[in-house]
């Protein structure tokens, strides 16, 4: 399979290590003033570039029918006019705020025990995630999933940063040496506390979860999520 890689930081270079070990081809690669290869000849565009250049990138591959698989966070407000064009151009999209097989199991195991918790009133529910100190967007695209996870399955409206009202998710976000990311989500009582953790050892697990979308998505036509890659 031929790949286009749209960002070439910390992620775009384990995803092409990762590409490369199962024999594929990186034919493209675009990064802030770069722009290498040949897009138009790419089977899968895989876009994981800053916040402020994710549209331009997933549109530049959408326009040739190239179907995109998109790991930037932070660009969310333009998520109605990017699922148009892939419409239009009869291709194909998944967004991921995390591509990694085991978060986004633990995206299934906190709307499972969000749904078990929904009227336990005694309980208090808060995320708090930890990153590295380069991370651009806080809280992360990661603890926003498990909050909207969360309120999908609960009578709770809400989430917001740092805050402690009846009727949200609290979100605290810790930055911090070069951990590649944790995320705990507790559930506390003055009884007890309920708490589900998944912490990432290192990038590879990301770079695998976007390799494997990119090699299920590229017969594909339509606007899909890590469940339906993974039959979650």
């Amino acid at each position: 399979m031929k790949l286009a890689l749209l960002g070439y930081g910390r992620m775009g270079k384990a995803i092409e290590k990762i590409a490369l070990e199962r024999g594929h081809h990186i034919i493209c690669k675009i990064d802030k003033d770069h722009f290498e290869g040949a897009l138009e000849e790419a089977d899968v565009a895989v876009n994981f570039s800053v916040p402020d250049a994710a549209v331009e990138n997933i549109n530049k591959a959408l326009n040739q029918s190239i179907p995109v698989i998109c790991g930037t966070t932070g660009w969310l407000d333009a998520y109605d006019q990017v699922t148009r064009n892939v419409i239009e151009n009869d291709t194909a999209f998944i967004y991921a705020s995390n591509f990694s097989v085991g978060v986004n199991v633990f995206f299934k195991l906190n709307k499972i025990l969000a749904k078990m918790m929904c009227y336990k009133n005694d309980y208090k529910v808060s995320i708090e995630e930890t990153h590295h100190i380069h991370k651009l967007d806080a809280p992360s695209g990661t603890a926003v999933t498990l909050a909207e996870g969360i309120i999908e399955n609960s009578d709770l409206t809400s989430w917001k940063l740092q805050g402690d009202e009846k009727d949200t998710v609290s979100i605290k976000s810790l930055r911090e040496g070069e951990v590649p990311g944790t995320h705990n989500v507790k559930y506390k009582s003055y009884i007890d506390e309920i708490t589900i953790k998944h912490k990432a050892h290192n990038r590879e697990g990301f770079a695998l979860g976007a390799v494997i979308a990119s090699e299920w998505i590229a017969d594909k036509k339509g606007i899909f999520k890590m469940d339906d890659v993974l039959n979650l």
